[in-house]
């Protein structure tokens, strides 16, 4: 019983780890090939970017001075601890681990931005006209691979809470 569990764990630590390694990867090679700043229009709403974002999402308290970066690494080390026990104590719930796998795979991929480099390193930028009236030039803030891990794993924890109340009636 306990390798089946040991192996279940294993399992969406290894999903955790892939995601780190395609966001660190990705990050890598926008280094690599692009300036700061630096954009490559790939469709008529999708561009390839080099941001630095210092905040959070939506660049929250990206002006803050600096110390936004210890708060955020901070959160982020207390929320992978979290995940962690919630994955060692569920792993047998696939949505949910899944969704924790996700949301662990995100997070450490922009800790680890963070801890090296002050910033998170944004590359996919998408855009249109409609978008106007909610961003600057209908520009959604750029993101990386750790945000839409992050994005797909608290859409998972939704959907997995909606069944397990569906569930209970």
């Amino acid at each position: 019983m306990a390798k089946a569990s040991s192996r279940g764990m294993l399992v969406w630590l290894g999903l955790a780890a892939a995601i780190v390694l395609l966001d660190q990867a990705t990050k890598a090679l926008i280094v690599a090939l692009f300036r700061h700043g630096e954009v490559l229009p790939v469709t008529s709403f999708f561009n390839l970017v080099r941001v630095h974002n210092p905040g959070a999402a939506f660049s929250f308290l990206a002006g803050a001075g600096g110390w936004q970066r210890w708060l955020f690494l901070g959160v982020g080390l207390a929320a992978i601890a979290f995940i962690l026990w919630l994955l060692r104590a569920h792993h047998q719930q696939r949505l949910f681990a899944f969704s924790l796998a996700c949301l662990l795979g995100g997070a450490l991929g922009n800790v680890i931005d963070r801890a090296l480099h002050g910033y998170v390193v944004d590359m996919f930028d998408f855009h249109h006209r409609w978008l106007a009236p909610l961003f600057a030039g209908g520009h959604y803030p750029a993101f990386n691979v750790a945000d839409v891990a992050i994005t797909t794993g608290a859409i998972g924890l939704i959907v997995d809470e909606l069944r397990r109340v569906r569930r209970s009636r």
